[in-house]
């Protein structure tokens, strides 16, 4: 008998989930406990796997509808089992959630809405659309120059150098354009279970120079760069869920040949690493988060837009010594160093937009305390006590046994401020955590 792929319930509160994406084709053969899905919910997102080994048919739900827990996504049948009219179901279907028209009314098409058929068939290659979903723009915008108006890769490259600007967009801000190809990884070879980087919000991969010295030269890296930051390609983000997912893309294709791996991560990166870890949990042996975001409310909004908006390394430098415990923590050769960095407009307006998106009104629109609560691997929280940007009593929204290191005379960047102590709270847990294994 053909076994039932259903979605499941993650939380207390979940009543819906959004499909995110299907690991496997349909018609494709998976195994029991690979990852078959993966869906998002008010609060977290995660992979589902297998509850059995067969070949997946009958999808009712394709990436982006929101269905009922319960609801019934698909089949699996086993080899050699004949694969049938999808068989009938005591629960919901997987149909997407849509707001009924008032009795009598005649729904409208408004300027931008299509028909759900022609939505749900969008020709386009596999190229096209990992393309689209990773500039974040819908494939139904995109003209088709294939057979048939197949949108092929190229066509979503020249949509993208063709985009106009948004029309709300203030004269003074610089007008930027989402680029396509993957976000940008650099690796160090060394021993062990590499330790992934990612950073924060206006930062790059190459603040981790202090704490990859404190580490020492033997373990082995692997440092990811945030949509728009270091040498990633610019791309647009609808909410905190849209760059997790952004970065769990890049994250697989990096860790694709490691079995295991140790995620250390800073302030908007510790809260991606977060999801990472709850999502990928089976590959994350530790977890290390500094300053991380998502887990209250308060952040200081005025130095993030002061950050990404400033033009000149004397405008610049004031907001980066918000960054540390004291103003000595940053000179002007760092902050002439940093604005070196940021002189392009466009990357400016890109963080701008993104820090607009997940900070809007100067607080914090995403939480990940249902996540961290999921945790199973070792995990701990490391927080500057006079960080001036979030407030360190976040912390202690941890709901699980983890450890917290409040460090004395550090900041918000405290594997900048004092990267050898940082780097052996890191190594006790890493050495703890694999042997363990």
């Amino acid at each position: 008998m053909p076994v039932e792929v259903i979605m499941p319930k993650v939380d207390m509160d979940m009543t819906h989930g959004t499909l995110a994406t299907w690991h496997i084709a349909e018609g494709d053969a998976v195994r029991q406990g690979a990852a078959l899905f993966d869906i998002e919910t008010d609060k977290a997102a995660m992979e589902v796997e297998a509850p059995s080994s067969g070949r997946l048919h009958h999808v009712s739900a394709k990436p982006g509808d929101k269905v009922p827990v319960g609801a019934t996504l698909a089949w699996l049948y086993g080899e050699g089992e004949a694969v049938g009219p999808a068989p009938e179901t005591a629960g919901p279907q997987a149909a997407p959630v849509t707001s009924e028209p008032e009795r009598g009314a005649t729904p409208q098409a408004g300027p931008m809405s299509e028909p759900a058929s022609a939505t749900n068939a969008v020709r386009a290659t596999p190229a096209a659309r990992t393309a689209a979903r990773r500039a974040g723009i819908a494939l139904g915008n995109v003209p088709g120059t294939g057979p048939l108006g197949r949108v092929q890769g190229d066509d979503v490259a020249a949509f993208l150098r063709a985009e106009a600007p948004v029309a709300d967009q203030p004269a003074h801000r610089a007008v930027w354009s989402p680029e396509a190809g993957p976000l940008n990884v650099t690796t160090r070879k060394g021993t062990g279970a590499p330790v992934v980087l990612i950073h924060g919000l206006t930062s790059d991969s190459q603040s981790w120079a202090p704490l990859e010295k404190a580490l020492g030269p033997s373990r082995a890296l692997i440092r990811i760069d945030l949509p728009g930051h270091g040498k990633s390609p610019r791309r647009r983000i609808s909410g905190f869920a849209d760059l997790a997912r952004m970065v769990v893309e890049a994250f697989d294709d990096a860790t694709r040949d490691t079995d295991a791996v140790h995620l250390v991560a800073h302030s908007l990166g510790a809260a991606v690493a977060c999801a990472i870890a709850d999502i990928r949990g089976r590959k994350v042996s530790s977890l290390s988060l500094i300053a991380p975001a998502g887990l209250g409310p308060e952040i200081d909004a005025d130095a993030l837009n002061g950050i990404v908006r400033a033009t000149r390394e004397e405008s610049l430098a004031p907001w980066l010594r918000r960054l540390t415990a004291t103003p000595e923590g940053v000179s002007d050769d760092y902050a002439r160093a940093a604005m070196k960095l940021r002189r392009d407009p466009a990357l400016r307006a890109c963080q701008a937009d993104m820090s607009a998106v997940l900070f809007p009104d100067g607080v914090q629109a995403f939480d990940l305390r249902a996540a961290l609560s999921r945790l199973d691997q070792p995990a701990q929280i490391i927080w500057g006590r006079q960080d001036h940007v979030i407030p360190c009593l976040h912390a202690l929204a941890a709901d699980r046994d983890f450890a917290i290191h409040l460090l004395a005379g550090a900041g918000h960047l405290p594997q900048i401020e004092c990267p050898d102590r940082v780097a052996k709270i890191v190594a006790r847990l890493i050495a703890a955590a694999e042997v363990m294994v």
